[in-house]
């Protein structure tokens, strides 16, 4: 049987009217949780239920993979990076790559999180006090960009972070715009694709020079990073090491992975907080009650619940990405509807989170829906902010554990302050952004001592 269909006019004329996102979901209000778009050859299947999810990335996850719907993210931002492999090659870099994620490896890095934060909370006092308005996007971008950059490479100069940072936002921006529309190939010299180059080159002659400096040096003075880790990690099978052009690939793919989800959702969250102040004030209290005017260590994060609730709601309202795609390898059945080969399934955490047969009052942000009873019932894929399965962000442990320990530090001393007649407009462009930013006033709590 076949979905509602939206052809490919009524698609690009809604799109650019109202944009990706509010149209997807004008669609899913209309035709329900299974509805598809054709463009030309291209059908695009939309599946908003959470048992699309579980059929997608685990009962039937063999179906499904990341093809032609990763082509630009390859050719433009990962190569062959874990985010957009696929095959035996991602199965391989997974397993070699999992046990520095996992919940206990990723606490090696919880002190340079916390440094990294302190930092910013000192630049944060200097800001309450001259009363700048500033974009917290950017303020967030900096600090997680700095976070991975000394976690991936022991970076420690801001200009060296810096122009890293910038030059992985040109290319994740020029990719955005490739997704939208194909653009003139990458030999014609407009100003778009010089940006585009040059960046690129800036980020593969930074990480090559990185990797050729450790090789001049013995390996045991080779710093304890995520790069020593993927230099010295072997296949169980061969005994082989990654290639230059793969240490290269899932390098980029950390740090273009490991600061923007981090920086959008600590972003979202000083959002959420400003627009619902009862939750504010109950993190509020829980941080003064738990840390007084100490630093917070990981060990106190489990006495942060509330904390960490904030987080997880922010993510069910503001997932990083709105939607992520699988391609049907072969023939399919979702919410008895027919799925071709070919198809680019369209999952989407953004609207599966605000599902109203799962989700009471789904636009409200209300962080007690994280309360362990609570969360114990929950189907379990309606909720999906790093995907699902095999496939589930291999970093989440990571950003969940840098976002803690940040919203921790900066929130018990400041609550930055909207501008006055402030609205949201959310938008999608690649990931979830604000279409007008986030500008906002730091505002300092109390005082910090020593300062």
């Amino acid at each position: 049987m076949q979905p509602p269909t939206i052809g490919a006019l009524p698609f690009l004329r809604g799109t650019r009217q109202q944009g990706f996102l509010a149209f997807a979901g004008d669609m899913w209000k209309t035709h329900g949780d299974v509805f598809q778009v054709r463009l030309g050859s291209k059908t695009m299947l939309f599946a908003m239920h959470p048992d699309a999810v579980t059929q997608v990335n685990l009962a039937n996850r063999k179906n499904y993979d990341k093809l032609k719907s990763y082509d630009n993210v390859r050719k433009y931002i990962t190569g062959k990076g874990l985010v957009a492999s696929t095959g035996e090659l991602w199965l391989r870099q997974r397993r070699l790559m999992a046990p520095f994620y996992t919940r206990k490896g990723v606490q090696t890095y919880a002190e340079l999180m916390l440094a990294d934060s302190v930092q910013l909370a000192d630049r944060w006092s200097d800001l309450a006090t001259e009363g700048t308005e500033v974009e917290i996007a950017e303020e967030m971008t900096q600090v997680t960009a700095a976070i991975i950059l000394h976690a991936m490479f022991s970076t420690e100069t801001m200009e060296a972070i810096d122009e890293m940072r910038e030059a992985v936002e040109t290319i994740v921006g020029f990719s955005g715009k490739r997704l939208a529309a194909p653009g003139a190939p990458l030999w014609v010299p407009t100003p778009g694709n010089r940006r585009y180059v040059a960046a690129r080159k800036l980020v593969h002659r930074t990480i090559s020079d990185l990797i050729a400096q450790r090789r001049a040096i013995p390996q045991e003075d080779w710093p304890s990073d995520l790069l020593s880790k993927l230099m010295t990690a072997r296949d169980p099978d061969t005994g082989a090491t990654m290639d230059e052009e793969l240490l290269r690939d899932e390098s980029i793919t950390t740090f273009f992975a490991g600061h923007e989800t981090t920086a959008r959702t600590m972003t979202f969250t000083w959002y959420a907080l400003a627009a619902n102040p009862g939750a504010a004030a109950r993190l509020h209290e829980e941080l003064d009650r738990v840390l007084g005017d100490r630093t917070p260590t990981v060990d106190d994060l489990k006495k942060l619940p509330y904390t960490l609730q904030v987080v997880k709601e922010v993510l069910r309202l503001y997932p990083a990405a709105p939607f992520y795609a699988r391609d049907a390898v072969g023939s399919d059945t979702i919410g008895g509807f027919d799925v071709p080969a070919g198809t680019s399934v369209m999952l989407s955490p953004y609207y599966t989170h605000r599902h109203p047969d799962f989700w009471q009052d789904p636009e409200r942000f209300d962080p007690d829906r994280w309360a362990p009873e609570k969360e114990a019932a929950q189907h379990k894929h309606a909720y999906h902010p790093f995907a699902a399965g095999p496939r589930t962000c291999i970093g989440n442990n990571f950003s969940m554990l840098e976002t803690h320990l940040l919203l921790a530090v900066l929130a018990q001393w400041f609550s930055p302050r909207l501008r006055p007649g402030y609205e949201a407009r959310w938008e999608q462009k690649g990931v979830l952004s604000l279409k007008d930013g986030l500008p906002m006033v730091i505002e300092a709590r109390r005082a910090r001592p020593g300062r």
